[in-house]
């Protein structure tokens, strides 16, 4: 008798098996319920920590070679543009040494004011210097990586600058580096001031797509005094950015009958697209935290005054004590 002849599986009626649609409905609701899991519980967070510090070598690897092309497209840079940029160097060089003479000759007037007044002394803030090593692919947010984290001593919020102006802010950190969120991402936002008329409001990513790395304000009234050309700088209200740092410059104030807020659109002064090297600062907040408001010095004069009182009651009791009775002075 042949083989083929026996059979060898089982009855179809015997076959318990699950069908492809009852799979895709059950795959389905699990990878649900682990996506709202990690989005209330984080629970994934600590997995994406250690996948981040260990594909981080990998990074760096992967990112040589357009070190070595930048690097190389820079040596062979033409012979003219390099004097060209020597002389303009040196020519900022020399208005950058008027500023900062002028600048410590300011510095210098407003400690002696300061101390004069006996006010508090202004706070210094850290600062962690990093590099831009790429671009978030996503591109429904504005983001960037940079090669400093954790080990650094970068904290999550902290704002980040560059050479012009406020870039963004710290928004995720891993042990060997961290992601800002730039300016002029739709989620963004800063508190800033009118330089000019000390005007406040709040500065939002512009979340239209008509604009490129563009800003807005938002619920300023229609009869606010903010004019194009106008720059907009951080107030520090938030306990977050330092007071003063650039922000953004006005390009479009539009004002509307039908609504009582103007629309206004800002353009970031930073270099959002061309970063490379970028401060890290300390959040305000912190910097804060680790100084005792209650713990104010006492100003030198009053320090004298407060010794003179002490002084003198103590003279007061030793007299007292030496005319009384018995105390061994004469009746």
């Amino acid at each position: 008798m042949s083989l083929r002849t026996l059979e060898r599986d089982a009855p179809s009626s015997f076959k318990h098996s699950v069908s492809v649609g009852t799979r895709v409905l059950v795959f389905s609701a699990v990878a649900l319920v682990l996506m709202l899991a990690d989005a209330r519980l984080k629970i994934t967070e600590p997995l994406r920590q250690a996948v981040s510090a260990v594909l981080f070598p990998l990074q760096w690897a992967v990112m040589q070679p357009v070190e070595w092309l930048a690097s190389g497209q820079s040596y062979f840079e033409d012979l003219a543009q390099a004097q060209n940029e020597a002389v303009a160097s040196r020519q900022a060089m020399t208005a950058m040494m008027l500023k900062a003479h002028e600048a410590e000759r300011l510095h210098e007037e407003n400690q002696q004011l300061r101390d004069l007044l006996q006010l508090r002394p202004r706070l210094t803030v850290d600062t962690v210097a990093a590099e831009v090593m790429y671009e978030t692919p996503d591109s429904y947010t504005r983001r960037v990586v940079l090669d400093k984290g954790q080990v650094a001593g970068i904290e999550a919020g902290s704002p980040v600058l560059d050479d012009l102006g406020v870039l963004g802010q710290v928004t995720r950190v891993q042990p060997f580096s961290s992601e800002v969120t730039l300016l002029s991402d739709r989620d963004q936002a800063i508190p800033v001031m009118v330089a000019r008329t000390g005007v406040r409001s709040v500065a939002y990513g512009d979340a239209s797509n008509l604009r490129t790395d563009s800003m807005e304000l938002r619920f300023l009234s229609n009869d606010a005094d903010i004019l194009v050309g106008d720059e907009l700088v951080t107030s520090g209200v938030d306990g977050v950015y330092l007071a003063g740092l650039p922000v953004a410059r006005v390009v479009q104030v539009e004002r509307r009958a039908q609504s009582p807020f103007m629309r206004i659109y800002c353009e970031p002064i930073a270099r959002l697209d061309g970063a490379r090297h970028v401060m890290v600062l300390t959040p305000l907040n912190m910097v804060k935290a680790q100084h005792s408001p209650d713990a104010a010095p006492i100003a030198p004069s009053e320090a004298e005054t407060k010794q003179q009182r002490e002084d003198k009651s103590a003279q007061r009791r030793a007299l007292g004590k030496a005319n009384l009775p018995g105390a061994g002075g004469q009746r």
